[in-house]
This record gives C-alpha cells, structure tokens and sequence, in this order.
C-alpha cells in the first residue's frame, strides 16, 4: 500500500503531465491557420526571381538584379558541372541584385544558375 506522501506525489506528477499535455496540443495550429500565418510572414511585394543556368568562363560574375524598385532580401546560386566550385554568392552593392562566380576543374567554362529572393 503506497503512502500518503507518495500517493500525493503521484497525483502532482499526474496533474503536471495533463498540463503540459494540454499546452502541447493548444500550440499546434491547425492547417489553414498555419497556412495564414506564413502568408502574413511573407514582406510585401516579395518575389523569386532566377537567372537560368548558362555556361560562362570561369570566374566569371553572373548578375541578378530585381525588377522595378524592390530590393533582395536574399539569395543563391548554383555550379552545375564535372567538379563544378561555386566561389562565391552574394548580394550587389547597392543590394538591388544577386552575384555569383564559379569554375569548373579541367574546364574553361562552367554552369551558373542565380536566385534572388526580392520584396519592395
């Protein structure tokens, strides 16, 4: 037979686990509410923007810039190739735009893609 002061501590402990039980399930938002929030996360005007993959020299910089006004808020790029080296990705000074350079081992030439994210 368990004692009172153990019996006790049982039924704390019990309690304690329902309410954490509790404010596990509160926290989860269902789907379309979830759905909304990210929506509203998104800044204003946002938009991917890609330059597709073309061949150019190595170290050769490839430019992205957004359309219109907006500036980037991020972005990346992509070396496609045989020992294709992505050098470098990163945004245009007056952060208007995207840059990125690579190069391709045992070649002169290698393929690069750009992507911009962009927002007024």
């Amino acid at each position: 037979m368990k004692s009172k002061k153990s019996l006790l501590l049982s039924i704390s402990a019990l309690a304690a686990a329902a309410c954490v039980t509790a404010t596990v399930v509160a926290l989860q938002p269902s789907a379309p509410a979830a759905a909304l929030a990210r929506q509203s996360a998104l800044p204003p005007g946002w938009q991917l923007v890609t330059l597709p993959n073309a061949n150019v020299p190595n170290f050769q910089r490839r430019t992205l810039y957004c359309p219109g006004s907006k500036r980037v808020l991020g972005g990346g790029a992509e070396a496609r190739g045989n020992g294709a080296i992505l050098v470098g990705s990163f945004p245009t000074d007056d952060g208007r735009g995207w840059i990125a350079l690579g190069r391709q081992i045992g070649y002169n030439d290698v393929g690069i893609s750009v992507f911009a994210i962009c927002a007024d």
